[in-house]
């Protein structure tokens, strides 16, 4: 649920230090992962609203709203929500669901949009991510 690693640390953590089965890891690593989004998706534009009275928060806001349209806004022109599927799939830290909610957010996407896109990018991430440790642990020991 942390952000930043996501499922991308999970699942590497419960197969490798753990030894949690894959499926089993990915599928909690999935839906731990998803369980922020749903909080992001419904609460994000409420609280940043009421922060956004106090000066420190709304030149936080402003910054983080300005550069993060400016990064992807060709993309969401260009390729819709399959931009943001495509953004929160890149198994890579700081590109996965909780920034997808942020950028789903700035784009003023609704949560009946933005969160079938999310878990999409989210379900593709974990299946890369599984494979890959599944891969790398084989190789490993063979």
């Amino acid at each position: 649920m942390s952000p930043i690693f996501e499922l991308r640390g999970a699942i590497p953590l419960a197969i490798g230090v753990y030894g949690i089965p894959p499926l089993e890891a990915y599928a909690i690593s999935v839906v731990g992962n998803l369980v922020p989004v749903v909080l992001l998706l419904l609460f994000l534009e409420p609280v940043s609203r009421h922060l956004m009275r106090y000066r420190p928060c709304k030149a936080f806001f402003s910054w983080l709203f300005t550069r993060t349209y400016r990064n992807h806004v060709e993309r969401h022109r260009k390729y819709g929500i399959l931009a943001l599927v495509f953004f929160v799939s890149l198994p890579l830290p700081v590109t996965g669901a909780w920034t997808g909610s942020a950028i789903a957010f700035i784009f003023g996407l609704r949560f009946r949009e933005a969160f079938p896109a999310i878990a999409a990018g989210v379900l593709i991430a974990g299946a890369v991510v599984t494979a890959s440790v599944v891969g790398a642990i084989s190789l490993a020991f063979s």
